[in-house]
């Protein structure tokens, strides 16, 4: 029955977002792009939508993203290599839950989180 989940975050500009998650993360954008109010990006058979909310306070966002990985440490390093900024109490580390985490921020302050089990 249920196949997939595609997460909706906001964003105030899809020209600052599309930029952020396909030239700092390597996603690509697909779907229609001339829609002005609406993007959607894919990496490794990931979707992330965003719907636009020019209003957004990012201080108020409360948008949030858990993202499993199973190669943590290349993907930190080559975020590392791409200046892509970590969020300040988000380094890579193994957490007491069984996770090695980092965590990061984009322009709208939606918090993406990465994980891999270390069990």
């Amino acid at each position: 029955m249920l196949t997939d989940i595609h997460p909706k975050l906001p964003m105030r500009n899809k020209s600052v977002t599309k930029d952020y998650y396909v030239n700092k993360l390597g996603f690509t954008c697909i779907g229609n792009d001339v829609y002005n109010h609406y993007l959607i990006v894919e990496k490794d058979h990931l979707q992330i939508h965003f719907f636009e909310f020019k209003h957004l306070d990012p201080n108020e966002n409360y948008g949030q993203l858990y993202i499993r990985t199973d190669n943590i440490n290349e993907l930190y390093k080559s975020l590392l290599e791409n200046n892509v900024a970590i969020h300040p109490n988000g380094n890579l580390e193994d957490k007491p839950w069984q996770q090695r985490e980092f965590s990061l921020l984009d322009p709208d302050k939606n918090l993406l989180t990465f994980g891999q089990s270390i069990v």
